[in-house]
């Protein structure tokens, strides 16, 4: 059969441990190319995922994006989107999506467990009537689906979700500034209204006193 998941390099390895038959038949059961309502209802209800992006040397980076659950939205049958909010002002994965726009996402219900992965190409909108959906967000992802599918569980840890973060934006657009924007290291490099946010919030920090926050797990940092 034309596999729209194997290469050669992947035969090479079916072949040498006899899974080439079980390999065909997960991706004839498995794999499709539209969301269902069943995985749209359960992309609509993630609060994170982890996304896959490749820089302009070819090198995949793995990135942990979060929100109030729902923050995914499906579009459409083949469409989800998702908002970049404030970071650290990089734009890594941002910048990775416009010079090379594949993507692989990962949904994990660590719960249940239950897991999705997604293949798909991706663009950055700017397009005011989708950032209305996401208050607080720079810019909206939207992913076009190649291949969808339901991997196995059974190697999934059971966690449970303690509390939300307290940076994910309000209803209004806004959010807290982030504890490390408040350290000593990079305040000369703030923004202006960074800087405001910084005083309303008590001011500047040490950098020892953030890390040490945070290998306390201070739940604010």
């Amino acid at each position: 059969m034309m596999s729209r998941l194997y290469g050669d390099q992947h035969r090479t390895f079916q072949d040498r441990f006899d899974t080439r038959k079980m390999a065909d038949r997960i991706e004839e059961l498995a794999v499709v190319t539209e969301i269902g309502d069943e995985t749209r209802e359960f992309i609509s209800s993630r609060d994170m995922f982890f996304l896959s992006t490749v820089d302009q040397n070819g090198r995949p980076t793995v990135s942990y994006k979060g929100g109030a659950p729902g923050f995914v939205k499906v579009l459409d049958e083949s469409t989800l989107a998702f908002p970049n909010y404030d970071g650290n002002g990089m734009y890594y994965s941002i910048g990775n999506i416009t010079g090379n726009n594949q993507v692989g996402i990962l949904f994990i219900d660590f719960e249940k467990p239950h897991r999705i992965r997604v293949q798909g190409t991706a663009e950055v909108s700017t397009d005011d009537s989708l950032l209305a959906r996401w208050p607080g967000a720079d810019v909206v992802i939207m992913v076009h689906i190649s291949e969808l599918w339901q991997n196995c569980p059974r190697y999934i840890h059971r966690y449970r979700k303690l509390q939300e973060s307290r940076y994910v934006p309000e209803a209004d657009g806004e959010f807290p500034i982030a504890e490390w924007k408040r350290t000593d290291a990079v305040n000369d490099v703030l923004r202006p209204e960074e800087v405001e946010k910084v005083e309303r919030s008590g001011g500047q920090i040490t950098i020892e006193e953030w890390m040490e926050r945070v290998q306390k797990g201070d739940e604010n940092v």
